[in-house]
């Protein structure tokens, strides 16, 4: 086991292509560190980079506090987890998971036993006779994981190895990988664009953008303290509300969204206490879905009237999309686009589609096309600088 540092990592391709700038990222021993964002964004490229698959153009990466620029994959100790879990499908269960000892040369009783070990742990030892296309799809997965986890290496590297999952088994594997890092305590890193993966397995999450690395945090810390409207408009589900707003400092703080004037509460102030500094200028203001509430028997909050677009309903809530007057903040999470320049300038949008998510309980009855209050949590405001995307901290 051992940590892993990119120092000030470039990939530069032959074709001039640019994939990563400038990274530079320490990985803990035994951490599990998950590299998320959208597809384009330098992630797999840092894998890889990591893996000895792809040449580093600048700076370097270690392994175990040892410099690997030069080293051959197959001399770095690491074990890699594909997407498409690379089975040999003419092999067993078993030999697909010895595979890499025999290639070692490694004593035949300690395979066994390494299979053994590794099988039970997977869950995997009424199959080991059988061929991968006697498997299902998770199972596939497990046999690859065995395959890595049977060297016990210093480091685990996962390229989105659940992405062929159909979404129930993903939500198992998940927890299935997590709690099998957490044994092994083996150092790990799992790259995904699937930002729901990211927040439930990792320890650390690192976000990244068209080749930067844009923050690096524990989950929950991404989640509340944003580094930039690119993590803001990332990570969440759903993705967090951004809107362009104009602030009025008068004594109070307030903000006009889209004619509606929300007075902001100190504990917003205190988090971005720079939107002071504001006053009369336009700013982004973040909402999460989950601090907008229906207006009845909310009279201790401030309210915005928005009009009804669409209401999903999922059961045990509701989400319910409404339309402002206000521009909004595209995200790479709603939109599948990119929306964010290297520099962190956001692209605003006007139109008439639903600019504003929220969180309903199920039994609230709401009518298409009615404009209806809102009751906005505004301790729990985010405000950002429109041309920086910098928050207002």
């Amino acid at each position: 086991m051992a940590d892993v540092a990119f120092n000030d990592v470039d990939k530069i391709y032959d074709n001039g292509v640019q994939a990563v700038f400038g990274l530079t990222l320490d990985i803990h021993d035994a951490e599990f560190l998950v590299l998320v964002g959208p597809s384009g964004c330098g992630k797999t490229t840092a894998l890889r980079m990591v893996a000895g698959l792809e040449e580093i153009s600048g700076g370097t990466v270690s392994i175990g506090g040892r410099v690997v620029n030069d080293v051959s994959p197959k001399e770095r100790d690491i074990a890699m987890v594909f997407q498409n879990y690379a089975l040999y499908p003419h092999l067993s269960v078993g030999e697909n998971i010895a595979f890499g000892l025999r290639l070692r040369k490694e004593p035949k009783e300690m395979i066994n036993e390494r299979v053994a070990w590794a099988a039970k742990l997977l869950d995997l030892a009424p199959y080991l006779n059988r061929k991968p296309k006697e498997l299902s799809g998770g199972q596939r997965q497990r046999v690859a994981m065995g395959r890595a986890i049977v060297r016990k290496p210093q480091v685990f590297l996962m390229d989105e190895p659940l992405s062929n999952l159909d979404a129930k088994l993903r939500v198992q594997m998940r927890a299935d990988i997590a709690h099998l890092q957490r044994e092994l305590q083996t150092t790990t890193v799992y790259v995904t664009h699937d930002q729901v993966e990211a927040m439930t397995m990792g320890d650390r999450v690192a976000v990244m953008a068209n080749g930067v690395l844009q923050q690096v945090d524990a989950p929950q810390r991404l989640y509340d303290r944003p580094a930039n409207l690119f993590v803001a408009g990332f990570i969440g589900t759903p993705p967090m509300n951004l809107l362009e707003a104009t602030a009025t400092v008068n004594g109070e703080v307030s903000v006009n969204l889209g004619g509606n004037v929300l007075p902001i509460a100190p504990e917003a102030i205190q988090q971005y206490p720079r939107l002071r500094e504001y006053g009369g200028r336009p700013v982004i203001v973040g909402l999460r879905a989950g601090d907008l509430h229906p207006a009845q028997g909310r009279d201790d909050l401030p309210q915005i009237h928005a009009t009804v677009e669409i209401v999903e309903s999922l059961g045990g809530e509701s989400m319910a999309y409404f339309r402002v007057d206000a521009r909004y903040i595209k995200s790479e999470a709603a939109e599948e686009e990119a929306v964010l320049a290297s520099e962190g300038t956001p692209e605003t949008v006007v139109g008439s589609r639903p600019n504003l998510v929220a969180s309903f309980p199920p039994h609230v009855h709401l009518r298409l096309r009615d404009k209806v209050p809102i009751a906005v949590d505004t301790k729990n405001l985010h405000f950002f600088d429109e041309a920086s995307g910098a928050p207002l901290r």
